[in-house]
């Protein structure tokens, strides 16, 4: 069984500051996290799922969309099985349904690279 949990969203003020993590579980990951890429996607109410920044196995190569470049770093803990997502100067339009996925070794932008997903944390940004 493969499990990748978030948390860490929920309710901020315009230029605040969130971190969510997730954790991940299972067989798959149990010895092996440190073998796999890690992304952050994002869906807001009606709009399709976005990527916003991922990780490879390594930490070696790291991406960023370009709406959340120079406010978002994704940072991953191999011992703890966790990666992060540390989210500044947040935006009203930031406000969506945040998803991790994992992937083997090298990370992609896309969400159909992705073979893990968790259920997803909310961010809500007020203006």
């Amino acid at each position: 069984q493969v499990q990748l949990v978030e948390s860490g969203g929920g309710l901020v003020q315009a230029g605040g500051s969130l971190r969510p993590s997730c954790a991940a579980s299972g067989r798959t990951f149990g010895r092996t996290f440190g073998s796999y890429a890690m992304g952050w996607f994002r869906q807001a109410p009606g709009m399709e799922r976005e990527f916003v920044a991922a990780i490879d196995w390594s930490s070696s190569n790291i991406y960023y969309a370009d709406s959340v470049k120079g406010r978002f770093t994704i940072s991953r803990d191999n011992a703890k099985n966790t990666v992060y997502l540390q989210m500044n100067s947040l935006k009203p339009e930031d406000t969506a349904v945040y998803y991790c996925a994992a992937r083997f070794r090298t990370a992609v932008t896309t969400t159909g690279g992705y073979d893990y997903w968790g259920q997803g944390t909310q961010v809500t940004v007020s203006s």
